[in-house]
């Protein structure tokens, strides 16, 4: 069945459901252990009684590990790199600290 999007839109204001298309550049979802970013998004804003939700699609998604500033400190006094490069070196490693280490050795 196909619903052509502006009687979705009319059908769903009848039903006291608000929405609104938001111009996103970028969606970041930050969890315990990594980010999940997703470039030039589509958002939609949904407002029903009060309660409002969000609905991302599309875009380039890509997984960031979260970087503690322990891990950096502690894989550039072991590697002998700067700050900088032992954070690039957890990020190119997914966070693993004995990788990132033995990558800056070499």
């Amino acid at each position: 069945m196909n619903i052509d999007p502006r009687q979705m839109k009319r059908m769903m204001q009848q039903m006291g459901i608000k929405s609104e298309d938001i111009p996103a550049k970028r969606v970041i979802i930050e969890k315990d252990d990594e980010k999940i970013v997703i470039e030039n998004p589509s958002v939609m804003s949904i407002d029903q009684g009060g309660m409002k939700s969000y609905q991302i699609s599309g875009g380039e998604t890509s997984f960031v590990p979260n970087i503690s500033d322990e891990d950096v400190k502690l894989v550039a006094e072991q590697s002998g790199a700067s700050a900088d490069e032992a954070r690039i070196a957890l990020i190119e490693t997914q966070g693993d600290v004995a990788e990132a280490i033995m990558k800056l050795k070499k």
